[in-house]
């Protein structure tokens, strides 16, 4: 009995290391006149928690609440609901953060701790606080003491509001878990669906001036610890900071960040991606005034620097940027040349010209075609500034303005041209189009690059239609039976170079014998020419040398004859002068001796061949001319009885008289 009394008494308590207890002041001491803790000691629940291990207490004085200790898992946060504390001042949501922090109720309170939601959260981990100052909203329960049934409904409220913002979770972005609350579900092929940004929306601060639709940045210093708020993850540094509730210029990339969902909300939406052959326009609905940067010669309206509210100077160029766009819009401007096309079957993909059709015409001749259209345009990215100012986009540029401009202009020229000058002479018109609009484009900040110009057509459905219809007929009819006449003429001049053709390629294929032939001629002509020259050369060589011949033997002939006819002379007067002196028989034998000792001596020394040889010319040598005389004398004597004075005459080289 005395075991059971001490356990009712509440003398001794006895806490486990996995709990806490809440102390709650019976009796013995005045009640609270306010508030919920009792900070000296009064009735009530007291600001202490006791750890575990055995307490006591005075008898039957005091109640323990054993109450579990509230753990945070890893990855997630804990919200607190403060029930005691100084009231929210006007305009405040959620209770200040105190120095102290949770777990010391009596520090809190005494730092003055507000009542209510908190700004400050709890992270990950297991913390020892007393729950009936503070009620803890965790994703899985609420730790709380003695909540009454009304209080129980704020918290849950609460508690749904924050499963709605994720508000247990961190904000991550960057991954699949910020894709889901992207709220721009638009999608292009160069964009990462998980290439995103968070807005943060404050529910708490002072709120913004009357003309402001965005919060400026603030404390986004990171030198500068006392205002420098972290990416709104120190709420009291951001407030410190001047910053205002509302929906935030600073915007949150990719990262994980400890965000207070009661405080801020963050929308995720898509960064900006300027293309190439873009450029992005900015217009700012947030910023200080600037001055206008347009220049005198603009009267459209104003461009002011970059960070100021209006249109920016200075365009974006391609790129990705983490522009929050509730603070401004990003107009793209084509910087490559772009076609429009005044036609109702096509529409290019930018999708400028899908409200442009055919230029309806009206001829010199009073038909009506429909003329098709292509205008090439280009927009200097340095102007893109310009032309946004000025028609706000590129889609209000064509329809306000480019489509009324080049309609006119063309109905103004159809007006001059009869039908049948519109086919014929298209390119005429282009070129003097594309001359005549360079400037009125220019005067928009714009460059006309080439006016392209189609077939004018009829309207199918009207009678005008049917009518252009039968003079295109007409014209293809006329066409075709010209071409038809070309095509003879090209057929017969065909035929002829056919027939040149085949010629040729007969010569050809014996053109190599006719070649051989021509040179076996020229080679035998050359020959013949060569042998008549060799030949005449021969001939000439043979008259030269035989001249030379006859008169060095004429000359020889002269000098022997003169030569022979001394030593005859010689001899025949010593033989005279022997005749003289020998006569008769002995003179004979004489005679024949010194001719036969004559005749042995030219035998001797080679001047009388042994086979006879005839002799050309007067004198036949020695030999011959002593052989004549030894005969001569034989003759003398048988003829005419051998008389001395015959053989004298017969030695002396005279012939007898052949008729004595």
């Amino acid at each position: 009995m005395l075991v059971i009394l001490i356990f009712a008494s509440n003398a001794i308590v006895y806490i486990p290391n996995d709990r806490v207890g809440i102390v709650e002041r019976l009796w013995g001491a005045p009640s609270l006149t306010h508030g919920l803790i009792a900070l000296k000691g009064e009735v009530g629940f007291q600001p202490q928690v006791l750890r575990g291990g055995l307490h006591y207490f005075f008898p039957f004085q005091f109640r323990v609440h054993k109450v579990d200790l509230v753990t945070i898992p890893q990855g997630e946060l804990g919200y607190i609901f403060a029930r005691d504390g100084n009231e929210l001042t006007d305009g405040q949501a959620l209770g200040a953060i105190v120095d102290a922090g949770v777990e010391d109720a009596a520090a809190f309170l005494k730092a003055g701790g507000q009542k209510g939601p908190q700004r400050a959260i709890i992270r990950e981990g297991t913390h020892a606080i007393n729950v009936a100052q503070f009620a803890i909203i965790t994703a899985a329960r609420v730790h709380g003491l003695l909540l009454s049934d009304e209080e129980k409904g704020t918290i849950e409220q609460m508690g749904r509001v924050l499963g709605e913002r994720n508000g247990f979770m961190p904000v991550v972005i960057g991954g699949n878990a910020s894709v889901a609350g992207v709220t721009d579900k638009s999608e292009r092929a160069d964009e990462d669906p998980r290439d995103v940004l968070g807005v943060v929306t404050i529910h708490d601060g002072p709120v913004l001036p009357p003309d402001e639709i965005v919060a400026p940045r603030v404390g986004d210093d990171p030198a500068n610890r006392a205002t420098f708020h972290n990416n709104f993850q120190n709420i009291n540094a951001f407030l410190r900071a001047g910053g205002r509730r509302g929906r935030q210029h600073q915007v949150l990339v990719e990262g994980t960040y400890y965000l207070n969902r009661l405080f801020g909300t963050v929308e995720f939406i898509r960064k900006t991606i300027v293309p190439v052959g873009s450029v992005g326009v900015v217009v700012s609905y947030f910023g200080k005034a600037g001055a206008d940067r347009s220049g005198d010669g603009y009267s459209h309206g104003e461009l002011v620097d970059n960070g100021c509210r209006g249109v920016w100077k200075e365009p974006l160029l391609p790129g990705k940027y983490a522009f929050n766009t509730y603070a401004g819009k990003i107009q793209l401007v084509p910087t490559t040349n772009f076609i429009l096309k005044w036609s109702k079957e096509i529409t290019n993909a930018h999708k400028y010209d899908e409200n442009l059709s055919e230029v309806a015409l009206i001829t010199k001749d009073a038909f009506e075609p429909l003329m098709p259209l292509s205008v090439v345009v280009h927009i200097d990215y340095r102007k893109a500034p310009l032309v946004v100012q000025r028609f706000g986009d590129i889609k209000r540029l064509v329809d306000q303005t480019l489509d009324p401009m080049v309609s006119a202009y063309f109905k103004n020229t159809g007006q001059t041209k009869t039908l049948i000058e519109l086919l014929q002479e298209r390119s005429a018109i282009q070129e003097k189009a594309s001359i005549d609009m360079q400037g009125r484009f220019a005067a928009y900040n714009l460059e006309l690059q080439e006016v392209l110009i189609g077939t004018p057509h009829g309207n199918p459905g009207d009678a005008s239609g049917q009518r252009i219809d039968t003079i295109l007929n007409q014209l293809r009819d006329r066409q075709v039976a010209k071409e038809q006449m070309d095509t003879y003429d090209q057929q017969q001049q065909a035929a002829i170079k056919e027939r040149t053709l085949r010629e040729a390629q007969a010569r050809t294929q014996i053109q190599t014998e006719l070649t051989k032939s021509e040179i076996n001629v020229k080679i035998r002509t050359n020959e013949g020419d060569a042998a008549i020259a060799a030949a005449t050369k021969e001939a000439e060589v043979i008259n030269i040398n035989a001249e030379a011949e006859r008169k060095r033997q004429i000359a020889v002939g002269e000098g022997k004859a003169a030569a022979t006819e001394s030593v005859g002379k010689a001899e025949a007067s010593a033989i005279r002068a022997k005749a003289d002196a020998l006569t008769g028989e002995g003179a004979r034998m004489q005679l024949i001796n010194d001719l036969g000792r004559q005749f042995t001596d030219a035998l001797r020394e080679g001047q009388i061949a042994i086979v006879p040889k005839i002799a050309l010319g007067a004198d036949g040598g020695n030999a011959l001319s002593t052989l004549a005389q030894l005969a001569n004398a034989f003759m003398a004597e048988k003829l005419e009885g051998g008389t001395a004075e015959n053989w004298q005459s017969s030695f002396n080289g005279k012939q007898p008289d052949e008729h004595a």
